[in-house]
């Protein structure tokens, strides 16, 4: 049953009215009177009710509980026993999340329900509809201007270890021995028992990591041919062809081997490792994980954010850097793939950048023109190096069309000529022979004349170049730099580099409201920033929630007294049962 509580109705008398005014002054300026406030409101619980039944079964957890601790779970880095703690105990939670009850109902959280609740909102990625929809309040809030914003990547690991090839074979056989036996007993039997004693037991994967470097050839020729037997001996039935396991054998034969079927002594063969693709089994426990030759295993997370391009400190400490936008892929997927995804992204969304700042990989000639049509500048140096001591296309005038109207000594071409995307531009043969550039200019000897040949490409690619070696696109870039702090904030108060799930989607889950709790953390410094100090009272005069507090106090001491009083009555005997005589 549905337990959902409405925190848009207001309070007849406030729940939280206990707390001192300094202390209430404190959480209403920092991240839990923003997450109470603003927040919490837009967690989408609507998208969590169609799981439940309206009118059976026993009642959930409050759904905005929930979903909110999942949220400050990820922030603060908590382990599943940290995060039931917190919520049974820390006020903070309490305030942020509008915990007014003292009922375990109210404040504690089996640890297995907040496993299940997180798993429900991994498999149906609620995890980006929480980071879209509490940004976009942020952003309408704080009035952020999302119109610069800069983009790069960070590298994260999952919870896995690193193995090397012989490990990932003698793994993946183990495993599948494994779910074999589990699943499909009668099959197990007829697996070869050498085998079995060799990868089945506890400790006998321990013997593959003590392997002798002059000796890893050998077994991994051996650890290949199991894994090639155990394939053709089950791949024609379908019950275990569908088994996780067998595929990942599958798998790593295809990604580790070369197949001879036509040598029966050496049907397969070991690829070289520099044959072995980038998108690898790296760990059978972790099949999503790959690896980036720059930065190893794991998975790279998309950061793109707004920066504020001033060197006020008042301004910028009362301006929000927002992330706009998180995404999560494997780490042998490229740079230059993730610029358009994060444009339209923001774009859907009504954050979308007027400049882009990002760093070579980025600022592709396809992704800068494709950024122009959705009107978006993207301001990112050009692979390779200009050579400062030769011309270059851009010294050439050109007309907007393409076209070259005269070389850097002002000579106009005899003709030019263009095909498709392609230019041609001839000059006089004697005058480039006579010109103190001949050996520097791009424009070669030809038959009858010097031809300058290019394209649009070329063209784009040498203005860009000029444009770099400007003091204007210095000034312009430098702002780029930013967002190493803050890919160095996202790991130091989130701890995203090392996580603590495996797989593709627990791992989205994790990055992505990490970033949100960057946001969150960032809006409560700005709304800090922004709150006045509270004044000093006026000598002689009094405030009338001061004034309520000392007759509050008053009335309590009174009543105090007055118990005293009549506690001390009670225990005497009256005068009139005293015996005189």
């Amino acid at each position: 049953m549905i337990h959902i509580k409405n925190h848009h109705q207001k309070e007849l008398f406030d729940p939280w009215a206990s707390i001192s005014p300094k202390r209430r002054r404190l959480l209403d300026q920092s991240w839990p009177g923003l997450f109470r406030n603003e927040i919490l409101k837009e967690l989408p619980v609507g998208k969590l009710a169609p799981f439940f039944r309206a009118h059976f079964g026993r009642p959930t957890k409050e759904l905005y509980t929930v979903l909110g601790s999942l949220v400050l779970q990820q922030t603060q880095d908590l382990t599943d026993e940290e995060t039931v703690d917190q919520l049974a105990f820390n006020i903070q939670w309490h305030y942020a999340l509008n915990i007014t009850e003292e009922s375990d109902a109210a404040k504690y959280l089996c640890p297995k329900t907040l496993w299940n609740m997180r798993s429900m909102v991994v498999h149906h990625a609620l995890d980006t509809i929480l980071f879209e929809r509490i940004t976009n309040k942020l952003a309408d809030v704080f009035k952020v201007n999302t119109d610069k914003q800069r983009i790069d990547s960070v590298h994260v690991k999952s919870n896995m270890r690193r193995l090397g090839r012989i490990s990932i074979f003698a793994k993946s056989i183990r495993a599948f021995l494994v779910n074999l036996k589990r699943n499909h007993h009668d099959l197990f039997d007829t697996v070869d028992n050498d085998m079995v004693d060799k990868y089945l037991p506890e400790k006998a994967l321990r013997c593959f990591s003590r392997v002798k470097p002059s000796e890893s050839s050998k077994t991994l020729t051996s650890v290949s041919n199991d894994l090639f037997a155990l394939v053709q001996q089950f791949k024609g039935h379908p019950e275990v062809a569908r088994m996780r396991s067998f595929m990942l054998l599958e798998r790593v034969l295809k990604e580790q081997c070369t197949l001879n079927e036509s040598d029966s002594q050496e049907p397969v063969a070991v690829k070289p490792p520099r044959e072995i693709p980038s998108q690898s089994l790296q760990n059978p426990s972790d099949p999503d994980a790959t690896y980036s030759g720059h930065k190893g295993q794991g998975y790279q997370v998309q950061i793109m954010e707004t920066y504020s391009a001033t060197e006020d400190k008042k301004a910028k400490s009362t301006t929000l850097n927002l992330i706009t936008h998180v995404q999560v892929e494997p780490a042998h997927e490229s740079d230059a793939t993730a610029l358009m995804s994060a444009v339209r992204s923001t774009q859907q969304r009504g954050l979308g950048p007027q400049e882009a700042l990002a760093d070579a990989l980025y600022g592709s000639d396809d992704n800068c023109r494709n950024a122009e049509e959705h009107g978006v500048e993207v301001i990112a140096p050009t692979m390779g190096d200009r050579k400062t001591d030769a011309l270059s296309l851009a010294d050439f005038e050109t007309s907007p069309q393409g076209t070259v109207l005269s070389c850097p000594q002002s000579h106009a071409p005899v003709r030019v000529k263009k095909k498709n995307t392609r230019h041609t531009a001839a000059f006089d043969s004697e005058q480039c022979r006579r010109c103190p550039h001949q050996g520097s200019c791009p424009a070669k000897p030809g038959t009858s004349h010097h031809y300058l040949r290019y394209t649009h490409k070329d063209l784009r690619l040498a203005l860009r170049r000029a444009y770099e070696q400007t003091d204007a696109f210095k000034d312009r870039y430098r702002w780029r730099a930013g967002i190493e702090a803050t890919m160095s904030e996202y790991d130091r108060r989130t701890g995203v580099k090392h996580l603590r799930v495996r797989g593709l989607p627990a791992v989205r889950f994790c990055a992505t409201l990490k970033a949100l709790g960057i946001n969150i953390l960032r809006a409560a410094a700005v709304l800090m920033a922004l709150t006045p100090a509270p004044k000093a009272g006026i000598p002689g005069t009094l405030s009338l929630n001061h004034a309520f507090s000392i007759v509050k106090e008053r009335f309590l001491s009174l009543c105090r007294y007055l118990k005293n009083i009549l506690s001390i009555t009670v225990h005497y005997p009256s005068p009139m049962h005293i015996n005189v005589s």
